[in-house]
């Protein structure tokens, strides 16, 4: 099974299952000296944990404790590979026995037994959202290494179930529900979240990821351009099914005299590209919008089929969120830091 490195010369391999012996990874390329240590890595994977989100959350409980197992030394990394795992605690394979047979509508089991002609059918295996644990521990380690070359990255919750927050206020999103970016909009959003949980359904949502201190020119034109290798790296989570950067479909609809950002001395007047241009950073805020589905067990009766492709009915059973925000947030930021990452080090070997 190919696909499960991201990166040219910051490279994160990933292996596990979401109802395997656990989950873990090795991040090669990370540079020496930096700063490093479980409780850096588990401070980002606390955010993604099962049992964020109140009452969207799933009942699923894990710690999700990371264990270094290389790379680093007296607290620094030694420019080795940095490998890690985090071990299940709270897996119930028999949740899952009645659908081994089953398709799930909008998962990914038909395309498993298609192409490997076996599946891992508890919690879905490999295409568990639980694989994401180890992104959120690379991403970590990639938020280190780019504070030392000024750029950081935040990211909250703009909307949810259809209603868009008012405000973007960003740096308060970590201390509230969801991770909004509002925190007027959360009691709306619980009253939508308990009213389709109680119709047995979920919901869908919308994340927005801004990055600042990312120089003019990094990045590629043509095959490789930044806003390309970031849309790949997020569409590579589960639950993705579009990206916008700047204005996004919005600048369809817009002139070339309202989307075009003027430009003064004293910088851009406007920021419609997002913070990109020519597939190249323009040394603003890179701005990216997130679409995200919405889970797709629901304890709801749908039609379906069996293996041998017989008609079927299912109601998925077991422990899930109602929706993957917010725990698919800090996912998001760590797939997006660990490209940016990758370009950085891409830049350096060029000498630019």
């Amino acid at each position: 099974m190919s696909g499960n490195t991201f990166g040219t010369l910051f490279r994160l391999t990933t292996f596990g299952e979401s109802h395997g012996a656990g989950l873990g990874g090795v991040l090669d390329g990370c540079p020496p000296g930096l700063p490093m240590s479980e409780e850096i890595i588990q401070q980002e994977l606390d955010r993604r944990k099962p049992g964020q989100g109140g009452l969207a959350a799933t009942a699923r409980k894990e710690s999700d404790a990371v264990r270094l197992l290389s790379g680093v030394f007296e607290g620094r990394t030694t420019g080795t590979p940095i490998g890690f795992i985090i071990m299940n605690e709270d897996q119930r394979s028999r949740d899952y026995s009645a659908i081994m047979d089953v398709y799930r509508p909008g998962h990914a089991d038909l395309g498993y037994d298609a192409k490997f002609g076996l599946r891992d059918y508890r919690g879905g295996g490999r295409s568990s959202g639980r694989e994401t644990v180890s992104r959120v521990a690379g991403g970590a380690i990639a938020q280190e290494f780019l504070r030392t070359q000024g750029i950081e990255a935040c990211a909250a919750t703009v909307e949810l179930g259809g209603i868009e927050a008012r405000e973007r206020d960003f740096s308060g999103a970590l201390g509230r529900p969801y991770f909004s970016a509002d925190g007027d909009i959360v009691p709306i959003w619980e009253e939508r979240v308990r009213a389709v949980k109680g119709a047995g359904d979920t919901l869908g949502g919308v994340v927005e990821i801004r990055v600042s201190g990312v120089p003019a020119g990094l990045g590629e034109p043509v095959f490789d351009k930044l806003d390309a290798r970031l849309a790949y790296a997020l569409m590579g989570v589960g639950a993705v099914k579009g990206v916008e950067v700047g204005a996004g479909f919005a600048a369809a609809r817009l002139t070339g005299s309202e989307n075009n950002d003027p430009m003064t001395p004293g910088g851009f007047l406007s920021n419609n590209a997002g913070g990109i241009l020519g597939g190249m950073a323009s040394g603003q805020e890179i701005i990216l919008r997130v679409g995200v589905k919405p889970i797709p067990s629901i304890s709801r009766v749908q039609q379906t089929v069996n293996s041998k492709g017989e008609a079927a009915s299912i109601t998925i059973a077991g422990r899930h969120d109602i929706c993957a925000i917010p725990r698919i947030v800090p996912v998001l930021k760590a797939m997006t830091l660990l490209t940016l990452a990758d370009f950085v080090l891409l830049q350096r070997r060029v000498g630019r």
